[in-house]
């Protein structure tokens, strides 16, 4: 029965335990999407990339995770856990929201983070939790969040641009869905992403060269009623994305229908930032030039080490777009934030992470191999393939619990590549190591066997010969004041697929995680000051790291209807006096 089942949830891509006859009738489901044109065959109307009507061009991009409802079982929704057509798509986001009443700090904040550096060495293969690692092993995207209004994602309402009147319905954060209906505003979840160098090409991997950090602007829509009753199958997670460019000219068109090749691939505009460079980033809404009266969400990067500047800004004129949840159609938009204050109840309402303002570090998705087998090829674009591989072999594999046996949960490892490889007709940089980001059928590496599972993250803000140096961030700021309060949370299991209803099997590490290791923050603070890192910090002058692990508090599922571990909310000052687990 156990290998039965594990048949039919691959012929899904979903592995999270459902029963065999839920697995057949989210199949049925996604089949009988129906079919509808658009002006292109790729896009990104499904950032997920399981579209029936559009293939995503950018098949590995980093998508919001999405809660679930207990004993809320549609073809969308089933054991607490979102399927995009029949596809679960979480993933692994650890993270640290902040908290203000102080009037504009949901939507006018700065961030301060000097960016992690990479050992000299190139990544190796040889011992897991020994090995070189590189941050793009260790993070596809760390990245800072802000919601956004947008009357057609859900819960398809009307927003009122930065008012708290938006704020989710307190029976939301419940396990079941409001009995009588949801009253907050459609709301959007903009994520401003940091991509780390060394594994490239950005199109179907993670980097934009082998150098260089780049950036983005993401906003991620969610085309369903409330409680995900009714999705439309062919658009249910659009997304815009523009990286950050010096002249603040979208690369290519950013808008969901419309995104193509371009838009996803750097040019000689995009801002690129070196390891070790210091970044203020400056977040906040902000008139739109040559429209009176318009506003729009826009970031703004310096980079204090070679004092270059980029920006973008998330406006109907640079191209950005609303999608119809009736029949996936794009109109030009101002995006603007969906909030005044950063209360704690100020969130969004569909999200797995309950938040409006907070960074973190997105993982679980790349793991090292020694060989690559299973080969396939992607169309990235009319007349480019890129050449992939589904299987990893090497020392990492063979960790997990099962491998590639029936007990192993994951459905591939796509896309690998090759060490050295260039990826044909897009000229990129070569490759650093053999690797695969575990994106094209399960959007995460779901036997926790990868880099991001061992103890291959910082010790430190410097780098060593085999581990890189963290993030220094300083704590955020709005208005010129630190946020009073801040939570740590995971939705890391609803990824794990031990986790049952009941909340046994759910822990952090994974308890199938063979390295059983589960990065952290930790706060440092020397003559007055206070600065977030983030990895395996937990000694040195000035470090508390938070009860190491012990940060992310317990699993919420009960609760909130779906496996979330959330810590306490606590004061954010930095606690001087190191804390040893």
């Amino acid at each position: 029965m156990r290998s039965l089942l594990l048949i039919r949830c691959r012929s899904l891509r979903a592995t999270m335990g459902v029963t065999a006859v839920v697995a057949v009738i989210l199949l049925a489901f996604a089949a009988g999407a129906g079919a509808q044109t658009f002006s292109s065959s790729k896009g990104e109307l499904d950032c997920n990339g399981d579209s029936p009507a559009q293939q995503s061009v950018r098949t590995t991009m980093n998508c919001t995770d999405i809660r679930g409802f207990a004993n809320e079982d549609n073809r969308n929704t089933w054991d607490g856990r979102f399927y995009d057509n029949g596809t679960y798509i979480g993933h692994d986001e650890p993270d640290m929201s902040f908290f203000s009443n102080q009037p504009g700090a949901g939507n006018d904040v700065t961030w301060t983070e000097t960016v992690g550096r990479d050992p000299s060495a190139l990544p190796t293969v040889k011992t897991p939790g020994a090995d070189v690692a590189h941050w793009f092993e260790l993070t596809p995207a760390p990245w800072m969040s802000m919601m956004m209004c947008d009357p057609n994602s859900e819960p398809q309402n009307p927003c009122t641009p930065e008012s708290d009147a938006n704020a989710p319905d307190p029976c939301t954060i419940s396990a079941t869905p409001c009995p009588n209906g949801y009253t907050g505003g459609g709301s959007a979840f903009m994520e401003m992403q940091l991509y780390p160098p060394g594994f490239s090409p950005f199109a179907d991997a993670i980097s934009c060269d082998n150098s260089h950090w780049c950036a983005a602007l993401t906003i991620d829509s969610l085309e369903c009623t409330y409680g995900f009753t009714t999705c439309n199958q062919n658009c249910e997670e659009p997304v815009n994305f523009a990286f950050i460019q010096r002249n603040g000219v979208p690369a290519g068109p950013p808008g969901p229908e419309t995104a193509d090749l371009q838009s996803e691939t750097p040019n000689s505009q995009t801002l690129l930032m070196n390891p070790g460079d210091t970044l203020v980033i400056h977040m906040s809404n902000a008139s739109v030039p040559g429209s009176r009266g318009a506003r729009a969400f826009t970031v703004v990067i310096d980079d204090l080490t070679t004092h270059q500047r980029g920006f973008m800004q998330a406006s109907a004129a640079n191209g950005f777009a609303t999608t119809s949840p009736a029949d996936c159609s794009t109109t030009p938009f101002n995006f603007q934030p969906e909030y005044n204050t950063a209360g704690y109840n100020n969130i969004t309402p569909w999200g797995a992470i309950r938040t409006n303002i907070s960074t973190e570090f997105e993982t679980g998705h790349f793991e090292a191999c020694t060989s690559l087998s299973d080969p396939g090829s992607d169309p990235v674009a009319p007349g480019i393939t890129d050449v992939f591989y589904s299987a990893c072999n090497g020392p990492y594999e063979n960790a997990a619990p099962g491998g590639d046996g029936a007990t192993d949960p994951e459905v591939s490892d796509a896309p690998c590549f090759p060490k050295g490889d260039t990826h044909g007709a897009l000229h990129t940089p070569p490759d650093e190591v053999t690797g695969c980001y575990e994106a094209f059928t399960q959007n995460g590496d779901l036997d926790f066997d990868g880099t991001p599972y061992w103890r291959e993250w910082p010790t430190s803000a410097w780098p060593t010969p085999t581990l890189p140096g963290s993030f220094v961030s300083a704590l955020p700021s709005t208005g010129g004041r630190e946020y009073p309060l801040y939570q740590v949370q995971t939705d890391l299991a609803l990824s794990e697929s031990t986790c049952a209803a009941d909340g046994s099997g759910c822990s952090v590490p994974p308890p199938n995680a063979p390295g059983q290791f589960y990065p952290y923050w930790s706060r440092v603070g020397f003559g007055g000051f206070c600065a977030l890192e983030f990895g395996n910090v937990s000694s040195g002058f000035g470090v508390n790291d938070l009860g190491g692990d012990a940060q992310y508090g317990t699993d919420q599922q009960s609760t909130l209807g779906y496996p979330e571990f959330l810590g306490p909310v606590q004061r954010n000052s930095c606690g001087f006096s190191p804390h040893r687990r």
